[in-house]
């Protein structure tokens, strides 16, 4: 999930550009010469807008953390299992080993 870029995922890097974005489009509207009426709605379109893409984007981050960790635990649960069985082995040789050398003495 994490595509490094100059040590910054890029989700991180999307989501720095979309809020300064904001704050630019924010900062121009008031120092923009127009009725204060004006300025707070155009300010409030703003702020619907930029709410309704950051849930958006939250909702694909949470998609795309569950599908990891779905798939982490599948690969942990696979993991487990051949380590499981390694160690039955290796105690099952230790095993016939021990046997081996006890019936030698």
């Amino acid at each position: 999930m994490r595509n490094e870029e100059g040590g910054h995922s890029s989700g991180s890097l999307i989501l720095a550009f979309f809020i300064g974005g904001l704050v630019g489009a924010g900062v121009a509207l008031l120092i923009a010469p127009q009725p204060g009426v004006e300025a707070r709605k155009k300010i409030k379109e703003l702020a619907e807008e930029a709410k309704e893409k950051a849930t958006g984007y939250v909702e694909q981050v949470k998609s795309k953390v569950t599908s990891t960790v779905g798939k982490g635990k599948e690969i942990l649960e696979e993991k487990k299992s051949l380590i499981t069985t390694a160690i039955e082995a290796g105690k099952e040789a230790y095993g016939k080993e021990k046997e081996k050398l006890v019936a030698k003495e």
